[in-house]
């Protein structure tokens, strides 16, 4: 049986991280990190509309080998949807392979993480304010209700956020 891919998305500073590892924990199973990170990171300069591209090939490349790892679930920070509203927003296209692969790509379930955990500063981070951390909440609310795959929101502390995304994840496949 494949392992369940579950999509953690959601804003800027909302949690996607720490929900990933806190699951990982709580399940023994591996989890794929913001790929955009550790390449921004590297980068040394401000990212192109050609960098977004290559973030997504990172991530896809990143999140299939880790599903390897997987026996049951793959707790998946980010996708490529997350590409696509940064690439819309910044440069207003987006890589025609980026929305093919958003296409191909399937969760078993997403897990949308709501604007409610405070900011938290880090320079990679670009918007702190509450209305556009809504603005971006509702860009991926809109993208996980036309994904076809099942999705719920977390919100609350971090151990809330667990409790619930555990919740969701024993309701949906036990």
């Amino acid at each position: 049986m494949k392992p369940k891919r579950i999509l953690i998305l959601g804003p800027e500073s909302t949690g996607k991280s720490t929900l990933c590892k806190d699951l990982s924990t709580k399940y023994g199973e591996p989890w794929v990190p913001e790929f955009a990170r550790e390449y921004l990171d590297k980068l040394g300069r401000e990212y192109r509309y050609e960098d977004l591209l290559e973030i997504g090939k990172g991530q896809v490349a990143l999140e299939d080998r880790k599903v390897l790892q997987a026996k049951d679930f793959l707790f998946c920070d980010t996708d490529l949807r997350v590409i696509h509203i940064w690439s819309q927003h910044r440069f207003g296209k987006t890589d025609p392979w980026v929305l093919e692969q958003i296409q191909k790509r399937t969760y078993s379930l997403i897990l949308l993480t709501d604007t409610d955990m405070p900011w938290e500063p880090d320079p990679l981070r670009e918007y702190p304010e509450l209305e556009m951390r809504q603005y971006f909440f509702d860009k991926y609310l809109k993208l996980a209700e036309e994904s076809g795959f099942p999705f719920e929101v977390v919100s609350g502390n971090e151990s809330v956020r667990l409790n619930q995304a555990s919740s969701y994840i024993e309701n949906y496949f036990n």
